[in-house]
Order: structure tokens, then C-alpha cells, then sequence
């Protein structure tokens, strides 16, 4: 890898595409480099890194505002406001499992009623969505 890199070869060594690059750029993510009077910016190579590291986070289903909180707690080695942010981080995980397994046992519910009998007055589906 070079010293330094055009935005188009970092998006593909990072697998984005370049207005992801711009995009966190503007959220303040990376650093965009000064552009040499007719020329164009070079990115260091460790951006790709960095990049990378923030779709890893995004995966894991952190926002760009924790992700941005992760790189300063990074910066700053305080392992132990990442770790409680990670954490955090699961429970809201755990919440969201809780709610989606309620969400499918109410859904089979009404799956089973349809399989059960097919009512004159219509679809249990339809009429449980349409109770007030």
C-alpha cells in the first residue's frame, strides 16, 4: 500500500464507495486532508483502517454518534467507558430480541388462526389489525 492514497483507492481498499467517504467526513468520522493547489487530496494509509473499523461498528449496530464515541474513547485508552458502552450497547440488543420474539408469537397466533378455519366474515389477520 502507498504512503498516501486518492479517495477512490481507499474506497476500494475499504470497500465503500467514495460518498461514504465524504459522508463521514462530513460527520466528522475522518479527516479530510487539504487539497494541494491542482491536485488532488491524498489520504494516509491508515484510513482504510479506520474506515473499516467503522463498518465493523455499524455491523455490530452502534450509530455513527457511538462510533464516533468509540474512536475518542480509543484515542484516549479508557477500555473500561468502551467496555460499559458496549455493554450498553447489548442490553439495547436484548430489549429489541425481547420485543421482536413477542412481535412473532403475536404473528403466529394469527397464522394459526387462518390455518384453523376460514371464517365467512373474513381474515383473522386482517381483523385483529383493524380492532380498535
Amino acid at each position: 500500500m502507498a504512503l498516501e492514497l486518492t479517495i477512490g483507492r481507499v474506497a476500494k481498499l475499504a470497500g465503500v464507495n467514495v460518498e461514504t467517504i465524504r459522508y463521514y467526513q462530513r460527520r466528522r468520522l475522518i479527516a479530510e486532508p487539504d487539497k494541494p493547489h491542482m491536485g488532488y487530496r491524498r489520504y494516509p494509509a491508515d484510513i482504510v483502517k479506520r474506515i473499516r473499523f467503522i463498518k465493523r461498528a455499524q455491523a455490530l449496530g452502534f450509530t455513527l454518534e457511538e462510533i464516533a464515541e468509540l474512536l475518542r474513547l480509543e484515542e484516549a485508552r479508557a477500555c473500561a467507558e468502551t467496555r460499559a458502552l458496549a455493554a450498553h450497547k447489548m442490553r439495547l440488543i436484548d430489549q429489541k430480541l425481547t420485543g421482536l420474539a413477542a412481535m412473532r408469537k403475536a404473528l403466529a397466533g394469527l397464522v394459526q388462526q387462518c390455518e384453523r378455519k376460514q371464517p365467512a366474515k373474513g381474515c383473522p389477520i386482517i381483523l385483529a389489525l383493524e380492532q380498535d
